[in-house]
């Protein structure tokens, strides 16, 4: 991989190149590329993203929530001085509210995990798909393993649409008793 090449492209060569290489049909390696690796590519973008959203957010809450007491806390004569850091005080909790305020309402961090977990299975998937081990090493050869292959991954497509509509994209339910 290059220093200028991103991973996910990385990745589409790579796995696009595997895919070539196996002794499918024409319209079974189509497939593989439209619903296997476009999922795949799809979601490491999603994951690598909403990760990088995570970490951003969450610092920001964390280094403002810690530096914001502290300034509460100085006692500095000089009425500007005063002001000026009232006003730093002020506009520094905001934007921890807010960073605080935009995880919560996007759930970055859930997202993130939601779709680390559903690549790696569909990596992992297409790893034992590829050297005929795990599930499919009963099949002698590719063309032979494909349906599986493919309900397996349909399987994975359709788990994962669940999880992400029940569980990552859900409101959070703030009272106990409305349970």
């Amino acid at each position: 991989m290059s220093a200028k090449e991103s991973y996910c492209d990385w990745l589409k060569k790579d796995l696009g190149s595997l895919i070539d290489t196996l002794d499918l049909n024409e319209l079974q390696k189509k497939f593989l590329r439209s619903r296997w690796l476009d999922q795949v590519l799809w979601m490491e973008g999603k994951a690598d993203k909403d990760q990088k959203h995570y970490y951003a957010l969450r610092l920001i809450s964390i280094i403002g929530g810690v530096i914001t007491p502290s300034l509460v806390s100085l006692n500095l004569s000089g009425e500007n001085i005063a002001i000026a850091l009232r006003l730093i005080t002020f506009f520094l909790s905001l934007i921890v509210a807010i960073s605080i305020a935009i995880e919560e309402f996007f759930h970055y961090g859930d997202r993130w995990r939601h779709y680390r977990h559903t690549v790696e299975r569909l990596k992992v998937e297409g790893w034992q798909f590829f050297q005929l081990c795990g599930p499919y090493k009963e099949f002698t050869n590719h063309a032979d393993a494909y349906k599986t292959f493919s309900a397996r991954v349909e399987e994975v497509q359709q788990h994962e649409t669940e999880i992400f509509i029940s569980e990552v994209v859900k409101e959070k339910n703030k009272d106990p008793g409305n349970g």
